[in-house]
């Protein structure tokens, strides 16, 4: 048989998660899996969000519209956009990779530029749709050479995925907005941020100004639903609404109806917003601690946030994938993120942050006590 080879390698950070549950199956050792990007601190509770669902109503059992349920996107509009949209505007995706996928296969630009320090599937989705990227190393290094990005798309993930770090605001839309009057896309990308800010933050209004700006969103992170994958896109332009429709009804003829209805149930109702609210307190307390830890510890890698502030669910440490791997720590190379002094990054390593403090502490003491 003939396959049509794609190019892409399977996740390393999905491997790595299988190596790690065979070894604990072997050894019968508990591992704490830092290696993958979910809010584990705690599940949100959905107990009483449930009960507002109908499952045996038509908009569970029959196929959902293509772009979304209209009171679901008019629900995105008034929390993510404070009314200053549309619905048409929106279409509701698999998840974020799913929307990702979409956009890269609808944009027709000649290549696009992704942070020195990536997500590793942005490459691998990238591969498979046969477009070239490039790498940019800081926000000036775009606001210099804007006229070689002309016919290009530029990714820009805040908090950073895998460095977790933030930079301020003004200085984002600073950059968007030259961007956006150079004709350039800008892909919006941060699935984190909305862990660190509530219904209040006016950030999506604001890119509302600028044509060329497309966001996408997941509900994975934000609201702790990994496993119902789902999100949005949200661009103004019209056309590429169109193409993002096509693509969808026949990549998958829309999307679950129950995870559109559940998310439409947390973003609207009273038990919703409950359910909301505590698991974001909850998550962004030992978060905090736990990287409030590691920089007492010295186990931070300091030079990756010189001119910014660690608030991600990631960290970079200076310990190496198979270090922490010997003290039962799932976590991936750094190297993995980057094409750049691959032999120097493999001595540090991604891990996630997003985890009970009193269980951090327990499986990272050991290498605390051998750095002091």
């Amino acid at each position: 048989m003939k396959i049509n080879r794609s190019g892409a390698k399977f996740s390393k950070i999905v491997g790595i998660g299988q190596k790690i549950k065979e070894l604990s199956r072997k050894n019968g050792k508990e591992y704490l899996f830092l290696n993958q990007g979910v809010n584990a601190v705690c599940n949100i509770d959905l107990s009483e969000v449930i009960g507002n669902i109908d499952f045996n109503d038509d908009t569970i059992q029959v196929y959902p519209p293509i772009p979304g349920f209209t009171k679901l996107k008019e629900a995105i509009n008034d929390i993510y956009f404070g009314k200053k949209s549309i619905a048409d505007n929106i279409i509701i995706t698999s998840g974020g990779m799913n929307a990702l996928d979409l956009v890269f296969q609808s944009v027709n630009v000649k290549d696009i530029y992704l942070p020195v320090f990536y997500w590793g599937a942005y490459i691998h989705i990238m591969t498979i749709r046969g477009i070239t990227n490039y790498n940019y190393e800081r926000f000036e290094d775009l606001l210099e050479n804007t006229e070689d990005l002309k016919d290009s798309a530029v990714i820009i993930c805040d908090p950073n995925n895998p460095v977790g770090d933030k930079l301020p605001d003004n200085k984002v839309l600073e950059l968007i907005e030259k961007l956006n009057a150079n004709g350039t896309i800008v892909i919006f990308d941060s699935p984190y941020r909305r862990v660190f800010y509530d219904d209040d933050d006016d950030f999506y209004q604001k890119l509302l100004q600028f044509e060329n700006v497309i966001i996408v969103e997941s509900f994975s992170k934000s609201v702790g639903l990994s496993g119902q994958r789902i999100g949005f896109v949200h661009t103004r332009n019209s056309e590429l609404m169109d193409e993002l429709r096509i693509r969808l009804l026949y990549a998958s003829n829309g999307v679950n109806a129950f995870s559109q209805q559940l998310v439409y149930q947390l973003l609207t109702s009273r038990e919703g917003k409950k359910a909301i609210d505590d698991f974001r307190e909850k998550t962004r307390i030992d978060i905090a601690e736990n990287i409030k830890y590691l920089k007492e510890t010295g186990l931070l890698t300091k030079e990756f946030y010189l001119h910014s502030d660690p608030i991600g669910i990631f960290v970079i440490v200076n310990k190496s994938e198979e270090e922490l791997l010997d003290n039962y720590i799932g976590s991936v190379s750094l190297g993995f993120f980057t094409k750049i002094d691959k032999e120097k990054m493999k001595k540090f390593a991604r891990i996630c942050v997003s985890v009970p403090h009193e269980k951090f502490v327990r499986f990272f003491k050991p290498l605390a006590e051998t750095k002091g």
